[in-house]
């Protein structure tokens, strides 16, 4: 995938004059996420999205003067490695600002680094419900939570497709066990309970005996609550088991490593995701996305709200005249920010203040479109 190289694009309420109004010191921004390992196009995502944004506020003068600077972070989706790139990320890069992780079982470990060292941190990805419930001031999301896009797919899969026997499968994970939780909670409090509850194992690759126990309990659609490699291998492994029910996922699956991990398009046609807005249909983004796709890169899943959390922590600088993530947290739950994925708010936990999401169905060509 081709590193973004220059975007010009007029920032969102930072006009040049604004922006170098005063001179400063560069503005150092780690972007932490898999950059290495079976999900390492969900960091290509985040990576490409953020320097896009940078290079475009770079390009009309920096924040207070200083140019953005970012530093990579790969913690491969793994806790641990997670919490090292954190620690290395604030007393070795010296960073006033992360964008990141993306996995939430690496979120929110780093997540008590960052609030240690008061430095601000934006996920654009992570949905994990706890994440935002620690009461910390540097901590904010640009995406929506578990317990929201939960309640979506769970009311879909109940009124829109009225499956009577739901299986509900995760990887064990923050991520995925918090989605499936709240689908089956969902589903529970409108007195319909799953056929089946179970978990599988991040990395693996052979879900046959899975797929048994799914048609032996005659399930009559899926939930899955997970990454896009399991996913991908997951539904192939239905269907050539001569399943065709509904297969329905969270946000986790918003990736082309879905299409790769199914081995075609036509195992993934027909896949329902629940997924924040399309930012690629916003107005406002349109020369964000006409740049990144002439640099050769599709701007799928999270690059968009990489990008915007950029702008949100370029917003805040300027506006606050800080760099200290407690103030800047505090001063964007108290501030709309305009950005290539809308306007965005947050309330007092540092969630958006209104969520988005909404569902998608796949199509055999590896892309996906809202459900009408």
């Amino acid at each position: 995938m081709k590193a973004i190289t220059s975007v010009v694009i007029v920032a969102f309420g930072l006009t040049l004059s604004t922006l170098a109004s005063a001179q400063g010191e560069d503005v150092r921004i780690g972007i932490a996420g898999p950059f290495t390992g079976s999900y390492a196009r969900l960091g290509a995502q985040v990576w490409n999205g953020a320097q896009a944004a940078a290079d475009q506020i770079n390009a009309q003068g920096g924040i207070n003067g200083g140019q953005i600077v970012l530093v990579k972070g790969d913690d491969a989706c793994e806790p641990k490695q997670a919490v090292a790139v954190a620690n290395r990320l604030v007393d070795t890069e010296r960073v006033e600002a992360v964008i990141g992780h993306v996995c939430s079982s690496s979120t929110f470990p780093a997540s008590e680094v960052y609030a240690d060292a008061s430095v601000l941190m934006i996920t654009p990805a992570s949905t994990a419900d706890k994440i935002t419930e620690q009461g910390l001031d540097n901590v904010l999301r640009m995406v929506g939570r578990d317990d929201q896009q939960g309640t979506v797919a769970a009311d879909y899969l109940r009124t829109q497709l009225q499956a009577k026997r739901i299986a509900i499968v995760h990887d064990k994970d923050s991520y995925g066990m918090g989605v499936a939780l709240a689908v089956q909670n969902t589903l529970t409090q409108n007195g319909q309970k799953p056929v089946l509850f179970e978990g599988l194992t991040r990395g693996e690759k052979d879900f046959n005996a899975l797929v048994t126990k799914i048609k032996g309990v005659q399930a009559d659609a899926v939930f899955y609550g997970g990454l896009a490699v399991e996913a991908g291998t997951l539904v192939r492994q239905i269907r050539e088991a001569g399943m065709s029910i509904p297969f329905v996922a969270g946000d986790g699956i918003a990736s082309d490593d879905f299409t790769f991990a199914a081995g075609g398009g036509q195992f993934i046609d027909g896949v329902l995701m629940v997924f924040g807005k399309d930012a690629r249909d916003n107005p406002d983004s349109q020369q964000a996305v006409a740049t990144l796709r002439k640099e050769g890169f599709e701007p799928l899943g999270y690059t968009l709200y990489a990008y915007a959390s950029v702008q949100a922590i370029a917003q805040a600088m300027l506006a606050s005249h800080s760099r200290n993530g407690d103030d800047l947290g505090k001063w964007l739950r108290s501030h709309e920010v305009p950005t290539v994925a809308g306007a965005k708010r947050w309330d007092a936990r540092g969630d958006l203040a209104t969520p988005d999401f909404v569902m998608y169905r796949w199509d055999s060509n590896g892309g996906y479109a809202a459900v009408r």
